[in-house]
């Protein structure tokens, strides 16, 4: 569980967001303020459904490009997971950079620069806390509140 912040251009969102990874499949939630406006959105690296505050659903079979058709920005979804663990995503080359410690401080991969700030330990493992994904137009900033594996 955690917060996601999304901002483009004059438009953006905030938001808490759980997302439940299993295997390929994913399940995400995104909420406002005392629950306002929440959006489902679910899927796989194929294809991903979207469905509104008011119950519309949208089916997406090539999410960040039909994401940009709709709003005019795009989120890296897929990509989106294998950063939140502090892995590139294993679909595409990318560059990383370390710090003194060791730790993952940047990806750069598919014309995102991803950064990292702190991390912590979360069952035996250092994980990230925050990260910030930026392309040419969208700013996506991830907190991660708690860490739950099974």
């Amino acid at each position: 569980t955690g917060r996601i912040g999304v901002s483009a251009g004059d438009e953006g969102f905030n938001g808490k967001l759980f997302w439940r990874q299993d295997g390929v499949v994913f399940r995400a939630r995104i909420s406002g303020p005392f629950g306002a406006g929440t959006v489902f959105i679910n899927g796989n690296r194929r294809e991903l459904t979207v469905t509104d505050r008011n119950g519309a659903v949208t089916e997406l079979h090539d999410a960040e490009v039909e994401l940009r058709q709709m709003y005019g920005w795009t989120i890296p979804v897929t990509s989106l997971r294998y950063w939140a663990l502090g892995i590139p995503d294993p679909a595409g080359p990318a560059e990383t950079s370390f710090g003194a410690d060791g730790q993952l401080v940047q990806i750069l991969q598919s014309h995102w620069q991803v950064d990292y700030g702190p991390y912590r330990n979360s069952a035996g493992q250092l994980m990230p806390r925050r990260l910030t994904a930026v392309n040419d137009d969208v700013k996506v900033r991830l907190i991660v509140d708690d860490w739950i594996f099974r």
